[in-house]
């Protein structure tokens, strides 16, 4: 009788601990990063484009990776379809706030990203691709800029959309990496 009573106590407890763990690292964040690839045009998902960009995608798996949450772009639609002021690519400051204060996310990752090409990788058919991440990391409660974040990525290939796209996604991963530690220094994990 003794042990059943350690038991229940000792799985009381886990689910207290992992409860309370998982209510303090889920943390919501809205990413709003604009891209524009090599010969392409600027896109936003909530400018109403269907689907994210290769550098969102990337930031929303390394931030899921790190425990926090993604708020998903079809629970924002609804608040975009309402409010029309949000169907721009260039979202001001205040604007993105709003926008994830309505998402009832905690921070929002507002910024752009672009990638070029270069010139022809010598002895090769392949083009060197650049991409460039600039962000502000906001606290949504208060509207202030918590971090200021960059990143950039290259890649060769023989395609140039394409070698874009992947320095795109490099130049993401390694701004994933900052984000996350900024918001742990900010106690969102």
């Amino acid at each position: 009788m003794r042990k059943l009573v350690i038991c229940f106590s000792m799985l009381f407890l886990i689910l207290t601990l992992s409860r309370s763990y998982a209510a303090e690292g889920s943390k919501k964040v809205v990413l709003l990063i604009a891209e524009q690839n090599i010969e392409g045009p600027q896109r936003a998902w909530w400018a109403s484009e269907i689907d994210l960009s290769a550098s969102e995608a990337i930031l929303a798996q390394k931030l899921i990776e790190a425990g926090f949450e993604i708020v998903e772009p079809s629970s924002v639609t609804k608040i975009i379809d309402q409010e029309k002021a949000f169907r721009r690519v260039d979202l001001s400051e205040g604007e993105s706030v709003k926008l994830a204060n309505l998402a009832k996310a905690e921070y929002v990752l507002s910024g752009k990203a672009l990638a070029s090409s270069g010139s022809k990788v010598p002895q090769s058919n392949m083009v060197s691709c650049f991409a460039n991440i600039t962000a502000k990391l906001i606290r949504v409660k208060d509207g202030s800029v918590i971090s200021y974040v960059d990143a950039s990525g290259s890649s060769a290939h023989m395609d140039a959309v394409t070698g874009g796209k992947e320095a795109l996604a490099d130049a993401a991963a390694d701004l994933a990496g900052k984000i996350v530690e900024a918001l742990s220094k900010e106690g969102g994990k």
